[in-house]
């Protein structure tokens, strides 16, 4: 015999929609075969938790078996007139027209008032709903068990697609990158050495939930690499424009640069001319065969604003004494 199902639920028959549903969802993830399978009751447990919310989660079997219509088990009770005809001495004359009820009778009479349904009905949050709420992302078996409650296999849910705007410092790094998902979720993510532009990132089970139970979606990043200030990407190498002075291009010096990971100093070649690049290898951005690219630095002289008569009258002496052509090749 079915016991009450308020006392199945540990509720009260006061007990609000929201504090049944409450109440099944923690009894039914407590007993769910899919985390129970070495305990041979919980199956028992599970179907009984199941069977009550059958009743007391749908509104109209609910306000039936309050007013004791039916009993536990969802089946009708019949109060008056059960074996004793009455006056008419038809035993089933108190069951308001169920005539014909039990053996061979299938024929339903005008007389009848009611019909009893035991389907899920619309007066509450299904079963199926609520499995599927924290069954949700379980795949395998899990998701084809799940589906039993709903007749259907359950299907995945979708992808979700994010543009992620990473800079120059991101992709050197060693460190993860912190991204937030529309979803609300933040999670970690690895840049892989070597990415390129629009390259993308797959994050398995982050994407959106699945309706009907089934596994998530994924969340399929793609990246956006950003401009830098000072820096131009070719690649995976790196170029610096570096302004110097006349006179540290004319004699020579070592001067300090930035990269990405500080600044080092550089040797400028005694005679150096705007325009001239020099090499820092291994200085670049990381490569997919875990190298790193170089730092490419193209020398720009750069004079003052404000030139020195005595500097002027050298350039003048200069120019008709020792002329040259930069262009002529």
């Amino acid at each position: 015999m079915a016991r009450d199902p308020y006392t199945v639920l540990g509720i009260s028959k006061s007990a609000s929609e929201s504090e049944i549903k409450s109440a099944f969802r923690r009894l039914a993830k407590r007993y769910h075969p899919d985390t129970n399978s070495d305990d041979p009751k919980a199956q028992e447990r599970f179907s009984e938790v199941n069977s009550a919310y059958e009743i007391v989660g749908d509104k109209d079997k609910r306000a039936k078996f309050d007013r004791g219509e039916i009993d536990a088990a969802g089946q009708p009770r019949f109060h008056a007139g059960f074996g004793s005809g009455g006056a008419s001495g038809d035993p089933f004359a108190g069951f308001g027209g169920f005539s014909g009820f039990g053996r061979g009778g299938g024929q339903n009479t005008g007389n009848q008032r009611r019909s009893w349904s035991f389907s899920s009905g619309d007066g509450g949050a299904g079963v199926d709903e609520i499995l599927r709420e924290f069954m949700g992302g379980g795949g395998g078996a899990r998701a084809e068990r799940t589906a039993g409650f709903g007749g259907a296999a359950p299907e995945r849910g979708q992808d979700l697609d994010v543009v992620v705007t990473v800079t120059l410092d991101d992709l050197a790094s060693d460190e993860k990158l912190r991204v937030s998902l529309p979803t609300g979720r933040t999670v970690d993510v690895r840049i892989p050495p070597g990415a390129e532009q629009d390259q993308q990132i797959r994050l398995r089970g982050l994407g959106h939930d699945s309706p009907t139970g089934g596994q998530p979606g994924d969340a399929i990043l793609t990246l956006r690499i950003g401009a830098h200030p000072i820096f131009q990407r070719e690649g995976q190498n790196l170029r610096l424009e570096l302004p110097v002075t006349l006179y540290d291009a004319a004699l020579g010096a070592k001067v300090r640069a930035p990269t990405l990971n500080g600044s080092v100093n550089i040797t400028i070649p005694p005679g150096s001319s705007g325009g001239k690049t020099l090499r820092l290898r291994g200085l670049g951005l990381p490569t997919k065969s875990g190298g790193r690219g170089d730092l490419l630095v193209t020398l720009q002289i750069d004079l003052p604003d404000d030139l020195p008569d005595e500097f002027l009258e050298m350039m003048r002496r200069w120019r008709e004494d020792h002329p040259y052509q930069p262009r002529s090749s």
